[in-house]
This record gives structure tokens, sequence and C-alpha cells, in this order.
């Protein structure tokens, strides 16, 4: 009888052991977001992403996970060769970055990352919906400028904007200057596209992805020097983003193929 007695205590002070082990502590949005920053300084996009949302399951609008999910599901869908899957990553940053304006609209970060991921998504699709898409990412990135107007990422994107605009052909360019309106597709120019891409460089000096497509805009202008300088540039850079090594193999590309 006390051997049975025994036992029982010995179950009765085990049982709390074992529930305690049963319900882990559920992590807060917060803890995520760190977790996923400490993933992003270390390059691993992938990991951080999942952070990012497993944050936005615990809170949906917390502002910093929205903006850094709709960065890093770009990071990660950039240089990903499934079509299917690189268009639902932009898909989902473009959705991160609508609700992040919704959250705060007034803050620069939000608008940036929104143009980003509409603008990443429209260069990989024909030039019909190349030009639709055009005049949302030139108004994001325009209105992230006026809220800030040092915002390097903002000025890259404008920059780039410039850029592709003016690589239309003659009948996409007008198909353009009818869809964006006269106004809107009158600012495009190689000049404001050399100048943003100068000054988020200035702004952002460390910084590859600003550099290669600087370069690429020297190379359109036939200033190639400038873009060689640029290219050099980069094959020495340390890396220091996720997807800096592909930067660096583009950059090495063009730059043996520039005659």
């Amino acid at each position: 009888m006390k051997l049975r007695i025994a036992s029982l205590s010995l179950l009765v002070l085990a049982a709390p052991v074992v529930f305690a082990q049963a319900a882990p502590r559920t992590m807060s949005a917060a803890e995520h977001v760190t977790i996923g920053d400490r993933d992003h300084v270390a390059m691993n996009a992938p990991t951080a992403l999942r952070h990012y949302e497993a944050a936005l399951k615990v809170d949906s609008m917390h502002y910093d996970a929205l903006v850094k999910a709709a960065r890093e599901a770009v990071d990660v869908g950039v240089y990903n060769q499934k079509a299917d899957e690189r268009t639902a990553q932009f898909k989902s940053a473009e959705q991160y970055g609508q609700r992040a304006v919704a959250a705060k609209p007034n803050d620069a970060e939000s608008h940036f990352v929104l143009a980003r991921a509409i603008g990443k998504n429209a260069l990989t699709m024909g030039t019909k919906d190349k030009v639709k898409f055009a005049g949302v990412v030139h108004d994001e990135a325009m209105s992230a400028l006026k809220l800030d107007p040092k915002h390097p990422g903002a000025l890259h994107v404008i920059g780039v904007w410039n850029a592709e605009i003016m690589r239309l052909n003659g009948f996409s360019r007008f198909m353009a200057k009818n869809l964006l309106g006269g106004k809107t597709f009158g600012e495009a120019s190689w000049d404001n596209a050399q100048k943003y891409l100068e000054e988020a460089v200035a702004l952002d000096s460390t910084r590859i992805t600003h550099r290669l497509d600087l370069a690429m805009i020297y190379m359109d202008r036939d200033m190639k020097d400038k873009a060689r300088a640029q290219f050099e540039w980069i094959a020495k850079a340390p890396l220091s983003e996720y997807n800096d090594k592909y930067f660096k193999q583009d950059a090495a590309t063009a730059n043996s193929g520039m005659k």
C-alpha cells in the first residue's frame, strides 16, 4: 500500500512538468521581428521572411513586420527561376506593402516597399502590363520622396522608372504616354534616371544594387568609363545583402560584354 501511495505521489509531482512541456509559450510579434532582423543581417532572406510572416500571424498589422516582409519577399523573388513562385512572392510583397501604407500612410517606407514590389513584378511582365503598372510605381515612389526626399530606396525606384520608360521602343512609348498621361510620361528622361540613381549612390554608397542599376544607365547612355568604374567597385565590394552575389555576377557579365 505504501508503495502505491508513493507511486501516485510521484505521478502527481510529475504532472505539472508534462503539462508545461505540452504548452510552450507563443512568441510575440516583436520577438519574431527581432529574430527576422538577425536573419536579414545574416543574409538569410527566406528565414527572415518566415519570421516576419510569423509575426503577422500574431499581429496582422504590425508595421515593422509588414515593411520588412515586403522587403524580404521581393529579395527572395528577384532571382527565383520558378516564374510562378516569383510572381507569388512579388504579389505577397505588394499585399504587405498595401497594408503597410494603410497602417502608416505618412511614412515613406510604406510607400517605398509598395512601389518596389509593384515595380519588380511589372518588370517580369509584357510591355502592355509593364506600362499599366508604371503609373502606380511612379506615384508611390514620389509619395515616398515627398515624405522623405533623401530616401535612397525611393530614389532608386524612381531612377529605374525613368530608365525603363526611356528603354521602351517607339510604339510602346506612344502607348505609355496614353496610359500614363502626358504629364507623368513627360517626366521621364535619361537625365532624371541618372540623377536619381547618382543621388541614391551618394546617400547609400555601400549598397551594390544602387551602383549596379546606375552602371546600367551609364551603359545605356554610352558612358562606358563611368559604367566600368561602377562595375569595378562592385567586383571589390564585400557581400552585405542576400542578392549581392547575384548582383556581382550581373555586373561581371555586363562589364565583360561592354565593348
